[in-house]
Formats: C-alpha cells, structure tokens, sequence
C-alpha cells in the first residue's frame, strides 16, 4: 500500500449547477490533480469538469466502490444536495485537500 492510500468517493464540477462526474479513488490529491491538468482522456476532460466539490473518505475501497455505485445510481438532485450541504458556495476543494 502506498503512503498516500486513502478511499474516496468524489464529486467533481465545470461550475456550479453544471456538469458533475462521481469518482473513486484510493488517492484523492493525485485524481483530482488529474482531472484539473486533463491527462486523462473521458467525460471529465471532454466537459471540464476541473472542480472539486464534494468528496467523503473511507476505511476500505470496497465501501468506497459500494458508495460510488450508489450515488451514480442515485438522482442528479441527490447529488446536487450532497454538494449543497457540504459546499453551498460550490468552491473548489482541491486546496483543502492538498494544503
């Protein structure tokens, strides 16, 4: 395991009420680097959804993969709320996570 090991479930935007993408991974910094600089070709590049704005740790990526698939499963108005309650001014994230 590598020392930056750490489950999470993400949500990244283009701006606010824009285009989101839901995401995991086991290193939050490093992904979310990825989806701001476009080195990985898919749906985050194509609509620039650069900003972090809602993500939650977990203990195992198995509970972070079953979270995942609930929330794509979920509504788009489920989403949004999760991103309101934590985030209501839809600031980027990326900064409380890498300072």
């Amino acid at each position: 395991m590598h020392p930056n090991f750490q489950p999470a479930v993400y949500i990244v935007a283009n701006k606010r009420n824009g285009t989101i993408y839901v995401g995991v991974t086991s290193d939050l910094a490093q992904r979310i680097w990825q989806h701001r600089e476009g080195v990985v070709e898919g749906f985050t590049k194509r609509y620039g959804c650069k900003m972090l704005v809602w993500y939650e740790l977990h203990s195992t990526m198995e509970h972070a993969i079953t979270r995942e698939k609930q929330l794509k499963a979920g509504s788009r108005r489920t989403k949004l709320g999760l991103i309101e309650a934590l985030n209501s001014q839809w600031k980027d994230l990326f900064g409380e996570i890498c300072g």
